[in-house]
């Protein structure tokens, strides 16, 4: 899936340095306009300002200090999951710990990785080239040669923006390639052809991006010759999001593909045969992809074809070749219900592993092609929490990691194989914090339209039913993301033990139910997520859980615009709010970063019959002087260069302005995850974690 599926994004170098925003009128109406200018000196001068009261006066709180040195230790745990990928005969991770702030890139074996204490090689260490280079690196990723992996596209970030710069690394040799592969730094990528070959989407120049700053031209590349002569295999409109490229290296289905993103939810796929590029006849908003001669599509609308009408949501696989030549006879891999979607598919040499979201729950299953017909069983595994696959090698081999992990039981990785059922525990987390205490219950609140929306609580089990616990709601619904049960240190240290209620609530707008779940939220039906999300609230007032003056909510991205949303909304339910890089200035949001590509989400501020609907909720044009609201804690980064900084700024701005009592801390590094590092982790969810608490005990 390309970077701009998610809540992601990207920025023309030109535009970067003040937002990628121009002025115009806007700036008459906006007096907070000039935050807006990322770097500026008298903007990061009020980013300085904002952050040094904060940290006065959370720091100076009594819990503040031995937080911040347990979640240290957390954070920084040598016994945290080393999770691998698998690249030639050897498996990487990219590892941070206290004495590697930045972090390496190393690897081993699978049989080492089978033991209790495996032996390590170091490939690239990343403090040792940050400053060897005098550069700030943030690691971003590779991408290795299948399938010996002895060349790999290392991707690197300065101060950890979705922007990287692309360096081709000699794995043996332990160096990067002098006059290797090497892209500048842009929001796109490159992929393997072979040993002298990419393809290549980056910014290429004057025109090269659409207007959601991403890539609109793949192009061949070889090697010993300027990336200016590349040559170019296909190129998307302006308007459209962008295009990305990739080699399918299964053998005997060796085939390329390219990929044009109309819409954030809308694609074409086309297969590459030299100069000729033949689009794959799906509908436009499901995903396509092939599994060696079958080709698999993922349903996000009902699909009338050959006869048939199959339902959104649903999976279906046919013979990819019979297909191109105009052949419709599907298999139905998965059927949705009202409380069942598909979270995944993994495949591996032989089998395809589903899965499946039941009320919020993971299930597998597999299936295999036998006789020309997919078989299917269900694969035995823990009936609560949440299931992630990933398999070893999908091209060669049947293995693959299981990984288990739910609110209170720490996450446990297995290694196991397609067509059995018995797994081996490999690695597991320490108990970072004492579970015995505490109980896991899902309940369901009603919405303002009388729909059900679940949500988990975590807390003690002898937790009073007398309104006065501390609780913290969090939430995200967007983007057709499903929030799911997860195990966290940081949470059980600094919220858990200290008395805290945690609840997980599962809105529309995220994918828990499938896309009719996320559908049900965009654009002018937005209000029904802050709706979900205020009966969540209500619930919990209604069974004592909590009351207004002990619950807070807390939400970062397109959370942190619920929570905004909500804070303006009914500021009577809460007496605290953490808004974390946040969407906040939705008449201005299509014009900074990567805005633009979210208008399928969000709707076109600049249509004035969509503005009609924005404007209702957008939280910098709702909130109000002489209104009474929670006090809030907003944060960001100063390198996120997909969601933009201004956002907090502005509100910040205007909060404080209008008398409000606010907070704000800025990390200078970190981009869209709001750190850079565990060490800025450790600060960020201290501060968090400290204001929550002398606000809701």
């Amino acid at each position: 899936m390309r970077a701009y599926r998610k809540l992601a994004g990207d920025v023309p170098r030109a535009q970067a340095a003040v937002g990628g925003g121009h002025a115009g009128a806007d700036a008459d109406l906006d007096p907070y306009q000039w935050l807006e200018d990322v770097t500026g000196d008298k903007p990061l001068a009020w980013v300085r300002r904002h952050n040094a009261a904060t940290r006065h006066e959370i720091e100076g709180r009594a819990q503040f200090a031995p937080m911040h040195a347990r979640l240290k230790t957390v954070l920084n745990s040598s016994e945290r999951i080393p999770y691998v990928s698998k690249n030639g005969a050897h498996y990487y991770n990219f590892w941070r710990d206290a004495g590697h702030v930045r972090g390496i890139w190393r690897r081993t074996t699978l049989a080492q990785f089978q033991l209790a204490q495996p032996d390590w090689e170091t490939v690239i260490d990343l403090d040792w080239l940050a400053e060897a280079e005098r550069e700030n690196w943030v690691w971003g990723g590779a991408s290795c040669l299948y399938p010996l992996g002895q060349r790999c596209l290392v991707s690197l970030s300065r101060g950890g923006g979705d922007a990287h710069v692309v360096r081709e690394y000699d794995i043996e040799r332990r160096a990067f390639v002098e006059d290797g592969f090497m892209l500048p730094e842009a929001k796109g990528g490159a992929s393997w052809i072979d040993l002298d070959t990419l393809l290549v989407s980056t910014d290429f120049g004057a025109g090269s991006l659409t207007n959601s700053g991403y890539p609109r031209m793949v192009k061949e590349w070889r090697r010993g010759t300027p990336l200016a002569q590349a040559r170019t295999l296909y190129e998307a409109t302006p308007d459209d999001l962008g295009v990305g490229a990739y080699r399918d290296f299964t053998p005997g289905y060796e085939r390329q593909f390219i990929e044009r993103q109309s819409g954030f939810y809308s694609s074409e796929l086309f297969l590459r045969s030299g100069d000729t590029l033949t689009r794959i006849a799906k509908p436009d908003d499901a995903n396509a992809y092939t599994v060696r001669d079958q080709l698999i599509i993922e349903l996000r609308s009902d699909w009338r074809v050959g006869g048939k009408t199959y339902p959104q949501g649903a999976l279906l696989a046919t013979d990819f070749v019979d297909f191109l030549a105009g052949g419709r006879d599907f298999e139905q891999l998965f059927t949705p219900t009202p409380t069942k979607s598909l979270d995944g598919l993994t495949a591996t040499r032989g089998a395809l592993l589903l899965n499946e979201l039941e009320n919020v729950r993971n299930r597998i299953v597999e299936l295999r092609r036998i006789d020309g017909r997919w078989q299917r069983r269900a694969v035995d595994a823990p009936a609560f929490g949440t299931l992630e696959l990933s398999a070893l090698d999908p091209i060669d081999s049947d293995q693959y990691f299981l990984t288990v992990t739910d609110f209170l039981n720490p996450t446990t990785m297995y290694l196991a194989q397609a067509g059995d059922d018995a797994r081996a525990s490999l690695k597991a987390l320490p108990a970072f914090f004492d579970a015995r205490p505490y109980t896991v219950q899902q309940f369901e609140a009603r919405s303002a339209d009388g729909v059900g929306v679940p949500y988990f609580v975590i807390m003690a089990r002898d937790t009073k039913l007398d309104g006065k616990n501390p609780t913290v709601l969090y939430g995200y619904g967007g983007f057709e993301v499903s929030m799911k049960p997860f195990y966290s240190g940081v949470t059980g240290e600094a919220w858990l033990n200290n008395g805290g209620v945690y609840v997980l609530a599962n809105i529309r707008g995220g994918g828990e139910f499938g896309p009719r779940w996320h559908q049900a939220a965009l654009k002018e039906q937005r209000q029904r997520a802050y709706d979900d999300f205020i009966a969540v609230a209500q619930d919990l007032i209604a069974r004592r859980l909590s009351s207004p003056r002990h619950l807070g909510i807390m939400g970062g991205s397109n959370g942190g615009l619920l929570v905004g949303a909500v804070m303006v909304q009914r500021p009577d339910l809460f007496n605290a709010v953490v808004c974390q890089v946040p969407l906040l200035d939705m008449r201005r949001y299509s014009k900074l970063l990567a805005g633009a590509s979210w208008m399928d989400e969000y709707g076109d501020p600049d249509d004035p019959a969509q503005w009609t609907y924005i404007g209702k909720y957008s939280p910098y044009h709702n909130v109000k002087a002489g209104r009474s609201y929670p006090r809030a804690l907003f944060t960001t980064s100063t390198r996120d260069d997909r969601v933009h900084p201004g956002h907090a700024r502005k509100m910040v701005a205007k909060m404080r302005d209008q008398g409000h009592d606010v907070l704000y801390w800025e990390n200078l590094e970190g981009g869209h995850a709001g750190a850079a590092n565990n060490d800025q982790q450790t600060q960020m969810w201290a501060l968090t974690y400290t204001f929550l608490l002398n606000q809701l005990q």
